[in-house]
């Protein structure tokens, strides 16, 4: 008699217990551990971007949970401009030590001090001059992959990224020349000078982050949760945060409102929205009834073209 080829499962004792039924999250997960352990099973020398923002402490967390109880297989690397929230930085640190992980900062003072990196004023917004101090440090520790908490649902040139997003001998990225990436097969081949950015969250999105940091217990820095702050209303309803940097102009009133910050990054390019969410149950609640983008509505370089994303992007940028 020949076999049967579509046999029916055999149904399941008392003993096996229930079938455990995934989460999306929990599909999430298992991805983004996959893609981490890809990139320490084939990249020689890899390094995770860590600044302490919500997307790498997420990072962090999946880390953990691809390699411990080891240690990771690679370092933690984070490019300051200078001009970063002083809180963030502090978070940063004592995350760090925590894990008892190794953690390398690059200073974009250091860039400046060379003379790699030329301000054309003294209060213009670094963020777009990290590329420059980023593939610095790729040349210092011959990094050949370097993992990030880059998100699709981001920005469009984002969404353009492939998860294992090639990098030639500059740094450069061409969105026209990505590699095809089926049945999650990534290839990490490189030639000397090349790089891989990994992307182990890029189908995440900022609601389905929060969740994970819920789900997780995740601390953050309090600069995610709302609180009280000098501000300057800007036209179209834009709110400044008043600091050293970014001080009030002649003729512009300050306000102290009620704020929090959905994506964290240079001073001078990162604005708070209006928020009472004290919680990450207020914040999951906030995020999904928001019709303005994460970045869009609180990245000021984001909104030029002469900064594009894109155009960062194939310069180097993360």
């Amino acid at each position: 008699m020949p076999p049967t080829l579509h046999a029916e499962p055999k149904p399941r004792t008392k003993d096996q217990g229930p079938r455990t039924r995934l989460t999306h999250l929990d599909w999430l997960e298992a991805e983004a551990i996959h893609i981490l352990r890809e990139v320490a099973g084939q990249a020689a020398n890899p390094a995770l971007l860590f600044s302490g923002g919500k997307d790498s402490l997420v990072l962090l967390r999946l880390a953990e949970k691809a390699f411990r109880p080891g240690r990771f297989p690679f370092p933690l690397l984070h490019i300051d401009t200078g001009h970063n929230y002083p809180e963030v930085i502090a978070f940063r640190d004592q995350r760090a030590a925590e894990l008892g992980e190794r953690l390398l900062v690059r200073g974009l003072e250091d860039s400046i001090a060379r003379g790699s990196i030329q301000l054309r004023r003294a209060d213009e917004s670094r963020n777009r001059h990290q590329s420059v101090t980023l593939l610095e440090a790729i040349a210092e520790f011959q990094f050949d992959a370097l993992i990030g908490g880059a998100r699709r649902d981001e920005e469009k040139a984002r969404a353009k990224e492939r998860i294992f997003s090639f990098r030639d001998a500059f740094g450069q990225w061409d969105p026209k020349a990505q590699r095809p990436e089926l049945w999650d097969l990534y290839n990490a081949r490189i030639a000397p000078g090349e790089h891989i950015r990994a992307f182990p969250i890029s189908n995440w999105t900022e609601l389905d982050v929060w969740q994970y940091i819920e789900r997780e217990g995740l601390e953050l820095p309090a600069i995610y949760f709302a609180h009280e702050r000098e501000v300057v209303v800007k036209p179209g309803g834009l709110l400044m945060p008043v600091t050293e940097l970014t001080p009030a102009k002649p003729g512009e009133r300050v306000e102290r409102r009620f704020v929090r910050f959905r994506t964290v990054g240079d001073i001078p390019c990162t604005a708070p929205v209006a928020s009472t969410a004290r919680t990450v149950a207020e914040i999951l609640v906030e995020t999904a009834t928001t019709d303005l983008t994460e970045r869009g509505a609180t990245r000021l370089d984001d909104q030029t073209s002469e900064a594009s994303m894109e155009q960062r992007k194939r310069e180097g940028y993360f």
